[in-house]
């Protein structure tokens, strides 16, 4: 399983040579550019890597994702190895008809984030809801493994 940070970052953030050819490093440059770019468009950012929150207290970890125009039937949610994947699909169509002019646009996108749950957490105390394209998963955190002193028993 390929499993990527929750963490927005670049692409070119891996410890690498450093590159010397100048049209390499403007290749570099115009990939980072039109990465934020992409990040900031309303249509397309939406469809590639939805705005996340993740808050925790001492009881339940809360992950809420912006989805805006998605609905229940467009997201899945799976958890395996302790992963919480939100995957999810756009389609839009829109069809307009004039006297002078016939218009249809389509447009489709799809995304998936990963978040790490801490281990022991059970997969049927987990939640969620979408309501007004906002997802709220409510996953619920285990109970702190107790620790025990062992006294050692003599010998006899």
């Amino acid at each position: 399983m390929n499993a990527k940070s929750v963490i927005p970052v670049g692409t070119q953030r891996a410890v690498t040579r450093r590159e010397t050819n100048p049209f390499s490093l403007l290749q570099q440059e115009i990939d980072r550019l039109f990465e934020g770019v992409t990040r900031n468009l309303p249509g397309l950012a939406a469809t590639t890597m939805p705005s996340m929150d993740i808050s925790e207290t001492d009881k339940v970890i809360e992950i809420t994702a912006e989805l805006p125009g998605l609905e229940k039937k467009d997201v899945e949610l799976n958890v395996a190895d302790n992963l919480l994947t939100i995957r999810g699909e756009k389609k839009n169509e829109r069809e307009e008809k004039n006297k002078d002019y016939h218009l249809v646009e389509r447009s489709y996108g799809s995304f998936s984030r990963l978040v790490e749950l801490p281990s022991g957490v059970k997969v049927e105390d987990i939640s969620a809801e979408i309501a007004n394209g906002v997802l709220k998963v409510t996953v619920q955190k285990p109970a702190p493994k107790q620790s025990k002193k062992i006294e050692f028993k003599t010998a006899a």
